[in-house]
C-alpha cells in the first residue's frame, strides 16, 4: 500500500519539488497552501498523472485549528500521515535594529510554531504504528546566520535544536527525524535578483552555480523511505560548499 505523506507549502518552488519527487516514488501526496489556490490545484493535477492520488489544502500552518483540519481530511481521505514535510515558511528581511517585534514573531509562527504543531498533529498516530518520518526543511542560514535576516535565521536555527529532540524522543518508535538546510535554490527568490547580486552569490558558493529544487526533493524522498532508516536527527545541508 501506498505510503501517505504531508508536505506544508507545497503549491510552488522547493515544496513542489518535493512533492513531485514523493509521488514519482508512489507516495500519496496532499500538499498545503495559503492563498496560492490555482497554483496548488495545478501542483495537485500534476502529482496525480504519476498514478497516485493527491489532495491540495488550504490552511495556516501557524493556526493550530487549521493543523488540526487539514491532517483530519487526509485521515479521512486516506489514513494517518506516515511521512510529515515541513516545508513551509516566510521571511521579512530587514537589518536586526530595524526589525520589528510583529515581524519576529509572524516567522516564528510559520516557520516554528507551523513545524510544531504539524509535528504533533501526525506523531501520536505514526507511534501506534511504530514508523513514520518527519522531514523539516531549514536553512543553511540556521547555521551560519546572515545578514539582514536575523528573524529568519534564529526560526530556522530553532529547527535544527527541534529536529534533534524529537530524534531522540521518538527513536524508540521507529520515527526518524532529519532536517534538511538548503542554500541558494533556483527559485522565484533567487530568479529576482539582480544580475550583480546573483554573481556576488556564485563567487561564494565553490560548485558556482545554484541548486536546483528537485535535488532537495530527491533527498527528502530518500529520507521519506524504508532504505533511510538508519539516518536520524541530522541535518543534511544541500548549498554547493557555500558553507564549508
Amino acid at each position: 500500500m501506498e505510503k501517505i505523506a504531508f508536505v506544508t507549502g507545497g503549491s510552488r518552488g522547493i515544496g513542489k519539488a518535493i512533492a513531485k519527487s514523493l509521488a514519482k516514488e508512489g507516495f500519496r501526496v496532499a500538499i498545503n497552501y495559503r492563498s496560492r489556490k490555482e497554483e496548488a490545484f495545478a501542483v495537485k493535477q500534476e502529482l496525480e498523472t504519476f498514478g497516485q492520488e493527491a489532495l491540495a489544502l488550504k490552511g495556516n500552518v501557524a493556526d493550530s485549528s487549521d493543523v488540526t483540519r487539514m491532517v483530519s481530511e487526509i485521515e479521512e481521505a486516506w489514513g494517518p500521515v506516515e511521512v510529515l514535510v515541513n516545508n513551509a515558511g516566510i521571511n521579512k528581511d530587514n537589518l536586526f535594529l530595524r526589525t520589528k517585534e510583529q515581524d519576529l514573531r509572524d516567522i516564528l509562527d510559520v516557520n516554528l510554531m507551523g513545524a510544531f504543531f504539524c509535528a504533533q498533529a501526525v506523531t501520536k498516530k505514526m507511534t501506534k504504528k511504530r514508523w513514520g518520518r518527519i522531514i523539516n526543511i531549514s536553512s543553511v542560514v540556521g547555521l551560519t546566520g546572515n545578514v539582514g535576516q536575523m528573524a529568519y535565521s534564529a526560526s530556522k536555527a530553532a529547527i535544527f535544536g527541534m529536529t534533534k529532540t524529537l530524534a531522540k524522543e521518538l527513536s524508540a518508535r521507529n520515527i526518524t527525524v532529519n532536517a534538511i538546510a538548503p542554500g541558494f535554490i533556483e527559485t522565484e527568490m533567487t530568479q529576482a535578483l539582480s544580475d550583480s547580486v546573483q554573481d556576488s552569490i556564485l563567487e561564494q558558493i565553490p560548485l558556482k552555480r545554484f541548486g536546483k529544487p528537485e535535488e532537495i526533493g530527491e533527498l527528502v524522498a530518500y529520507l521519506a523511505k524504508e532504505e533511510s532508516g538508519y539516518i536520524t536527527g541530522q541535518t543534511i545541508v544541500i548549498d554547493g560548499g557555500m558553507s564549508l
